[in-house]
């Protein structure tokens, strides 16, 4: 009985804290999840791409929009890549701040 009891309060705990995680964001448990979703597969698709895969590129997604920010190696990498992007299911809008990376 002490074991149940015992589970009982983690679980309780666990998904309060879960939850809180979301809300001091403004957004439910199902949108910090989808927006989660979402940044993995932009992450999946960046890696996949041939020319982009070696770039430090970071994904930041709030509410369905997402942000790109870093480097590409030319401005047909960084198009290619906000296409793919919109064709992710649940992506609402997509804002590049890519760079060009200048080779020496």
């Amino acid at each position: 009985m002490k074991k149940f009891i015992f589970m009982a309060v983690i679980m309780v705990f666990g998904l309060a804290l879960f939850s809180g995680c979301a809300t001091i964001k403004g957004e439910t448990t199902g949108e910090y999840i989808d927006d989660s979703t979402i940044t993995t597969k932009v992450n999946a698709a960046i890696v996949k791409d041939p020319d982009a895969q070696y770039f430090k590129i970071d994904v930041t997604t709030t509410k369905g929009d997402v942000v790109l920010q870093g480097f590409v190696n030319n401005r047909d990498t960084e198009a290619r890549l906000v296409t793919k992007v919109r064709e992710i299911r649940g992506v609402k809008s997509v804002k590049s701040l890519l760079k060009i990376e200048v080779k020496k």
